[in-house]
């Protein structure tokens, strides 16, 4: 049972007894012999970096179960602990490296959570202007930067398949920087199948393809629309294509006529923003 009373900055142990104040007022650190993290699971998810553990904590979309910050970090994230439930263990760095691996950029926190709740794409059918959909793009830096960038256009949704697609947590959570929280993300089985029943709810299907016979710059867009982004190399499948009422092309006068997809992605939605504004 938890004490009515909170140590500095919400912080207790693993074993629920408030953590030391060391000097200055912070918390003090626990050695990873005190830590007890929880074991992989399909009902967990990891999440480390401070922007992406600050918008899970503020967005409360999902179920925040511990987290694990150093005295700084804890003290960083004084408001978001405070004004949530979520259990706060003050540990050492090294604690954090050994949870995650040395190279992992977790800039002194690590959250373990639940996964968001699942979503259908009858939950996005109605009332939405822009939706993205993703066909089977795995690196999770590029999918993190893409959601990244949607909660930044104010994407009203994402659609990735359940197979071929990365897992939404670790490196992907950390490269969306809280994106994650504020994009509802929906996995469907079969992606054309999902794009029928788009189709059926007034969505214009955009391929954003390289060999597209019109510029997306050039083409009349309404809402709701879709635009769907394929695999750096493969591009849009051919299924994929054939369901799209229009394939449209970004034109690049420079020298290199190609982009990243995450960075195509902000492109593409600067271009598809103004065509609907300019519409509507």
């Amino acid at each position: 049972m938890r004490k009515s009373s909170k140590p500095p900055f919400g912080a207790k142990t693993a074993r629920g007894k408030p953590a030391p104040a060391a000097k200055g007022g912070r918390p003090a650190a626990r050695p990873a012999g005190d830590v007890a993290f929880r074991r992989p699971s399909a009902e967990l998810t990891i999440i480390f970096g401070y922007h992406a553990v600050r918008e899970v904590l503020r967005a409360k979309k999902r179920k925040a179960l511990d987290l694990f910050a150093t005295p700084a970090a804890a003290e960083k994230l004084q408001p978001e602990i405070a004004a949530s439930d979520v259990t706060t263990h003050v540990v050492a760095p090294e604690v954090l490296d050994a949870r995650l691996g040395s190279d992992a950029v977790h800039q002194g926190v690590l959250l373990e959570a639940r996964p968001l709740p699942a979503l259908d794409i009858a939950d996005i059918a109605i009332n939405s202007g822009l939706v993205l959909a993703l066909d089977q793009i795995t690196d999770p830096h590029n999918v993190g930067a893409i959601l990244r960038t949607a909660a930044a256009f104010a994407v009203d949704a994402v659609i990735v398949t359940e197979r071929h697609a990365p897992e939404f947590s670790g490196i992907l959570a950390k490269t969306a920087s809280g994106g994650l929280e504020h994009v509802p993300l929906v996995e469907v089985v079969n992606l054309a199948r999902a794009l029928d029943q788009l189709g059926e709810a007034g969505f214009l299907r955009v391929g954003l393809d390289s060999e597209g016979p019109a510029s997306l710059e050039d083409t009349v867009l309404s809402r709701p629309a879709v635009l769907l982004l394929g695999a750096e190399g493969k591009g849009l499948r051919r299924l994929t294509r054939e369901k799209c009422d229009i394939l449209a092309r970004l034109d690049m006068p420079g020298a290199v006529k190609s982009l990243n997809v995450s960075n195509a992605c902000a492109v593409a939605l600067t271009l598809a923003r103004r065509a609907l504004a300019e519409s509507s």
